[in-house]
């Protein structure tokens, strides 16, 4: 497919500044007012003022102009506008509100940090000295921003526009309700789900491992406990260990490692969950405000 990556996400909060200070102590790297980078994706996440949580515009990377040339066409094929402007491409979804901008971006590259050595059951790798992850001090820094969830009103037409009309294909999929779609080899770039109103459920940032994500949630709950939402625990779907907070806004990030790679899609066999299997695959029960947000009856 042409599309390669996430470049960025645009989220409105009503109180920006609150929402930066939430972002700095998660990890992420201010650069200017209200914008943060990963340590391998660059700038990827802006913090505009909106009256409510949601997607203003979802940035995806490309490696070249002609794969804007593929892009536009299948655009106009199934129904979307879209505006080209050099080696930038503007479509909107008009169901959600949100505008997404395709533009010519390098890949992301990650080196690995040095191979935490784990002891098992008839294979011990470490002998002598302790496990390296518990004696880590540095930040926690997310490598990049893996996905985002979406929720639509009409989460077919939504899905449509990331489907037909931008070639991302499904990984695994929650009949009716919301399907797990990809534009680079990771499980899912993208859900979008059926909800009352349009909103952002969360972002989702890589770490090197679960370790991270423990120091990650750890580091924030002594800051503020309220902020947990979910977690520890691991995903079926996508295979991912995971941990939920909440931002200042009601938005939920997440901090993930691990998460299933699909660089063959005729080794790979798409799914459909209908059990607690679709939500996680061990863990704490999800809780009420993750499948149904208490804040949406505020929204418009």
């Amino acid at each position: 497919m042409p599309l390669h990556r996430l470049t960025h996400v645009t989220l409105a909060a009503p109180d920006p500044a609150a929402a930066s200070d939430f972002y700095a102590e998660f990890g992420l790297i201010p650069t200017t007012s209200g914008r943060f980078a990963t340590e391998d994706g660059g700038e990827q996440l802006r913090l505009v003022e909106g009256a409510h949580r949601r997607v203003l515009e979802l940035g995806l990377g490309v490696e070249s102009t002609d794969d804007l040339d593929q892009i536009g066409p299948r655009l106009a094929e199934h129904g979307f506008a879209a505006e080209r402007d050099g080696d930038e491409l503007r479509t909107h979804d008009p169901v959600t509100g949100m505008d997404l901008l395709i533009t010519v971006a390098a890949p992301v590259t990650s080196a690995p940090r040095s191979a935490a050595s784990a002891n098992a059951p008839g294979a011990i790798t470490r002998r002598n000295q302790r496990a390296e992850p518990i004696d880590r001090a540095e930040s926690v820094r997310p490598r990049k921003l893996g996905h985002v969830v979406i929720g639509s009103t009409d989460h077919a037409a939504t899905q449509r526009l990331f489907t037909d009309g931008l070639g991302f294909a499904i990984s695994d999929e929650i009949p009716g309700i919301a399907a797990f779609l990809r534009c680079s080899t990771d499980h899912h770039n993208v859900l979008v789900q059926d909800a009352p109103t349009t909103y952002v459920h969360h972002t989702s940032w890589q770490v090197d491992d679960v370790d991270e994500i423990g120091r990650g949630a750890r580091h924030m709950l002594d800051g503020d406990p309220n902020r947990h939402v979910w977690g520890l625990g691991r995903h079926y779907l996508g295979s991912n260990f995971f941990w939920y907070l909440r931002d200042p806004a009601g938005t939920f990030a997440e901090y993930y490692a691990d998460l299933d790679v699909i660089d063959d899609p005729s080794g790979w066999t798409p799914r459909q969950m209908t059990d607690a299997r679709a939500l996680y695959a061990w863990g704490p029960p999800p809780p009420l405000e993750f499948v149904a947000p208490t804040d949406l009856e505020t929204h418009s």
